[in-house]
C-alpha cells in the first residue's frame, strides 16, 4: 500500500514514516509539508491512502482534500485520513462531508493508525473513537430535516442504519441481527447507495445531521 503524508511537522513526519517504513505491506512513496505540495506529491506519487494534516500553511488539508476529490469524478482515487491534534474538531466533520475517509488524532496508538492505513485502503472508513459522537453533535446542532430518501430504506435497512450509525461492525451487527456478515455487507451497500453516501463514516455524520442517532 502507497502512502503520502501531508503535514507541516517535519518530526512528526519522519516519525510516521518510520512507523509505517517498518511494515512489509506499507511504503511511504511521497510527503510534503503544506497542502499545495501536498496536491504535486499526490498527483505524482498516485498513493493509495493520504494522511492529511488538516492546519497547514498555503493550503489547508480542507481545501487540498477537496481539490484531491474534485480530480477525477466518478474515480475514487487516494483515500484520506485527516490528522488533527483536537479531539472535538468542526473541521474533520467538514473533511469527511466532502468524501474524506475519516479522521485520526495525531497521537494516535501507532498500531491504530497502521490499522487505520488498512481499514480505508479496503475500502472502509475510520475515526478517531474517543470524538465520535461529541464532535458529530457539536457540529449538528441544528438537526436537518430527515430527506425523502430514507424513506426507501427497508425496515430491516433501518435496523441496520442505526446500528451502523452507533459504530457497530458488520460482523457485531450480524451477529446481533442473526445474519450472515455478507448479508450485511450487502444491507450496508444498498444503504449508501440509496442514501447517497460514501461509506460509513457518511453514514454517521448522516445519521447526526438528521437526528437518526
Amino acid at each position: 500500500m502507497r502512502v503520502v503524508l501531508v503535514d507541516d511537522q517535519a518530526l512528526f513526519r519522519a516519525g510516521i514514516r518510520m512507523v509505517i517504513d517498518s511494515q512489509p505491506d506499507l511504503e511511504v512513496v511521497g510527503e510534503a509539508g503544506n497542502g499545495r505540495d501536498g496536491l504535486d506529491v499526490v498527483r505524482r506519487a498516485r498513493p493509495d491512502v493520504v494522511l492529511m494534516d488538516i492546519r497547514m500553511p498555503v493550503l489547508d488539508g480542507l481545501a487540498a482534500t477537496a481539490e484531491l476529490l474534485q480530480d477525477a469524478p466518478g474515480d475514487p482515487g487516494p483515500r484520506i485520513v485527516m490528522l488533527t491534534t483536537f479531539d472535538l474538531d468542526e473541521a474533520a466533520a467538514r473533511a469527511i462531508r466532502q468524501g474524506a475517509s475519516g479522521f485520526l488524532l495525531k497521537d494516535a496508538d501507532p498500531e491504530f493508525l497502521l490499522a487505520a492505513i488498512r481499514t480505508v485502503h479496503a475500502g472502509s472508513a475510520v475515526i478517531a473513537a474517543s470524538a465520535t459522537r461529541e464532535l458529530f453533535a457539536q457540529s449538528t446542532a441544528q438537526t436537518q430535516p430527515v430527506p425523502a430518501s430514507f424513506q426507501d430504506l427497508t425496515e430491516r435497512e433501518r435496523e441496520i442504519f442505526a446500528l451502523a450509525a452507533r459504530g457497530l461492525s458488520n460482523a457485531e451487527i450480524a451477529a446481533r441481527e442473526y445474519l450472515s456478515e455478507a448479508t450485511v455487507k450487502t444491507h450496508i451497500s444498498r444503504i449508501l447507495t440509496k442514501l447517497a453516501l460514501r461509506d460509513r463514516v457518511q453514514l454517521v455524520v448522516f445519521a447526526f445531521e438528521h437526528g437518526l442517532a
